[in-house]
């Protein structure tokens, strides 16, 4: 909030990170609270994870339960899971989401939010090159957003980012520009692989065009913090 402020209809952005650094915990960890702030429906389009798991990682972000604590009392977990996030979100799961599919439901639902995991793998790009069949998913991606809602999408960062603290724009992977100019905000997730640090992350504010609120600190737009990520409960934590 210090360094980006609110994100607006017209905003895309998206966060990037190695693979199990945890970046559909940081998506449940922060969408869940934002669902309470939202008027209509969010759509979290999930085509990595099993969705089920997706789900439970949802459960637990918005009660802060572990998957002990959830199964106790599924049913009263359920209905309090359901009141903190007033059944806003509504995850569409499955390995071929397409364009198309999208924007019907889109359409459909007028959502106040959409989340793409991962938005590299949406089918209905075509293009001989790798980079710009990415650019024009993002481009797409950037349009979705001015017509219905702000966007955030997920991707990996490349080989250059493994065991960094600080990621920046040149290691997001396969692309050295056409993802990175169309993003008006980008968060990278640093992490390493020191022992007695398995759970603390490196946040890099590397891109950010908004404007901001009245509480953004300017000197802040582009600002590193460390994190800590609790994945028994699917948060992550202020230091």
């Amino acid at each position: 909030n210090k360094a980006l402020g609110s994100i607006r209809k017209g905003n895309f952005g998206f966060v990037f990170a190695r693979p199990e650094t945890g970046k559909t915990t940081f998506l449940a960890s922060e969408v869940t609270h934002m669902a309470s702030q939202c008027a209509r429906p969010i759509l979290w389009f999930n085509n990595e994870q099993v969705g089920t798991e997706v789900m439970l990682r949802c459960y637990q972000a918005a009660l802060g339960l572990d998957l002990t604590q959830l199964y106790s009392d599924l049913e009263g977990n359920r209905k309090r899971y359901h009141e903190a996030t007033q059944g806003k979100i509504k995850l569409v799961d499955s390995a071929s989401i397409t364009q198309s599919q999208v924007e019907k439901l889109c359409e459909k639902y007028e959502p106040s939010l959409v989340v793409f995991d991962q938005i590299d793998k949406i089918k209905g790009f075509d293009n001989d090159r790798e980079d710009l069949r990415l650019g024009s998913i993002y481009i797409w991606a950037r349009e979705l957003a001015k017509e219905h809602c702000p966007i955030i999408g997920v991707c990996q960062a490349d080989g250059s980012g493994e065991g960094q603290r600080w990621l920046s724009m040149a290691n997001v992977a396969n692309a050295k520009t056409s993802k990175q100019a169309e993003a008006d905000w980008i968060l990278g997730i640093g992490k390493v692989n020191d022992v007695g640090y398995d759970n603390l992350r490196f946040m890099h504010l590397s891109k950010n065009k908004l404007p901001g609120d009245e509480d953004t600190d300017p000197q802040k737009r582009h600002d590193r913090w460390e994190t800590l990520i609790e994945p028994m409960v699917g948060r992550y934590r202020d230091l």
